[in-house]
């Protein structure tokens, strides 16, 4: 077993106060709390994903860094105007044409988690339409020699990634984590065992909500608390990543009404982390 101070467990996003699927009277305390703090009295990783829409205030950077214990760390998902051109096109009316000043813009807005040594990795998710053609493989090379630098993990999920051997050559050549995801799967799915391609680990906990994935909206197709039995799966392929890997993150997205925290804590235990308490 890797050292459990390199073991960092925790949710995607600590912030859902809207909607069925509301953490508030689940996991926050009904009434006024600050939510960040409240969490990290539990966990001491968290990732950002509200960065995918848009490059976050560098004061609110700022105040994540102080509202957080010394020893905690953020994973940072990377901007989708870099990722999801398509998305960002729908969002904006805009082309996702990248210039120097957006690479600047997004580092630069979370420069205090960089300064603060609270950056624990940058997260490149990409869609499940991104394939592993001529594009694909140039805009991934572009966002391993932009962000390599950092620690950086990216989420490929079609199958045409996993099929070709020189990907896992190309992510272990630039030290980048090939992040290991838990979802519903299609034909078109990536393989369920990927090769370890860095010192670090990164796992995702998607849920397996199968009948929502494509129909669901944002809440119910991540309606899904894992059971015992698969929770000792998911654990066993932590602790066997953990041994291979100098620093690994796992975080779970299936929010509804505090799943993740709940199956968080449930893998934490399993892996006799210290647990904190408010």
């Amino acid at each position: 077993m890797a050292d459990s101070s390199n073991l960092y467990i925790g949710t995607s996003g600590w912030s859902y106060p809207k909607g069925e699927g509301t953490w508030n009277g689940y996991f926050y305390p009904k009434g006024k709390v600050n939510e960040l703090e409240y969490y990290s009295q539990f966990f001491k990783t968290v990732e950002l994903n509200s960065s995918f829409y848009r490059p976050p205030n560098p004061g609110y950077a700022y105040n994540w860094v102080r509202r957080t214990p010394a020893d905690f760390l953020f994973a940072v998902k990377l901007w989708q105007k870099f990722t999801h051109p398509k998305m960002y096109k729908e969002a904006t009316g805009k082309e996702a044409v990248i210039y120097q000043e957006d690479v600047d813009l997004f580092l630069g807005s979370i420069e205090p988690l960089i300064k603060s040594g609270k950056l624990g990795a940058i997260l490149a998710q990409f869609p499940p339409s991104f394939k592993n053609d001529d594009f694909g493989k140039e805009i991934l090379e572009a966002v391993i020699m932009i962000f390599g630098q950092y620690r950086l993990a990216v989420e490929l999920r079609h199958r045409s990634w996993s099929d070709d051997e020189d990907i896992a050559r190309l992510l272990r050549d630039n030290n980048v984590a090939w992040v290991q995801i838990d979802e519903p799967k299609f034909k078109s799915s990536i393989a369920q065992e990927l090769p370890t391609t860095s010192d670090m680990a990164y796992f995702r906990f998607h849920g397996r909500n199968a009948e929502m994935w494509w129909k669901g909206d944002s809440e119910t197709r991540y309606k899904y608390l894992y059971s015992p039995e698969e929770m000792t799966e998911l654990t066993e392929k932590v602790r066997l990543a953990s041994e291979q890997t100098g620093l690994l993150f796992a975080f779970f997205n299936n929010h509804w009404q505090g799943y993740a925290p709940r199956n968080a804590i449930d893998m934490m235990k399993s892996l006799q982390l210290p647990l904190k308490s408010p």
